[in-house]
């Protein structure tokens, strides 16, 4: 396995002043990097998961293709106002205020085992409500996954109910 974390390009007060980004797409460009996570992804998967479900917007790109590997459904969350069915929705605290993420009602049966996937985990108030969505919708969340996490957020605390794996740490 190469080290991933020097593809990782950090571009400082972005987006604003006193924020390093973390900016996955150098992994994303190069078909052997974004395969091999793909791969480390797939092999962090227990083995009944019947639906990957993804956060907008770069958990997408990770989703869909983990969920095309492994042969399961994949679903969106979003941020509130961009599904157009009947939603199921969760609102969230941030640092400043709150937000509104959410699913298509319809999107995961009652007891059906998923995988959440993110490309960042930072304070993990986006993930917490994301997998509370899931389980309102009756689904399980069986693993977490995330591309990069900031360590210093803590945002693992949030979700220490939930088995969660990060590749790249910050």
């Amino acid at each position: 396995m190469k080290d991933l974390k020097k593809y990782i390009r950090t571009i400082p007060d972005f987006p604003k002043k006193g924020i390093l980004f973390r900016d996955i797409t150098p992994i994303l460009q190069n078909n052997q990097l974004f395969k091999e996570v793909i791969e480390i992804f797939k092999k962090e998967i227990p083995k009944d998961i019947k639906k990957v479900v993804a956060i907008e917007s770069r958990g997408f790109i990770l989703g869909a293709a983990v969920a095309y590997l492994i042969g399961a459904g994949f679903v969106p969350i979003r941020k509130s106002g961009k599904l157009p069915w009947k939603k199921i929705k969760m609102s969230y605290n941030l640092e400043y205020g709150t937000d509104v993420i959410e699913i298509h009602e319809d999107a995961i049966k009652k007891g059906e085992k998923v995988v959440l996937v993110d490309d960042l985990l930072a304070t993990g108030g986006t993930a917490y409500a994301s997998a509370k969505l899931i389980e309102k919708c009756g689904g399980i969340v069986r693993k977490i996954l995330f591309l990069v996490e900031l360590e210093e957020l803590s945002g693992r605390d949030k979700l220490k109910d939930y088995d969660v794996f990060s590749l790249i740490k910050f």
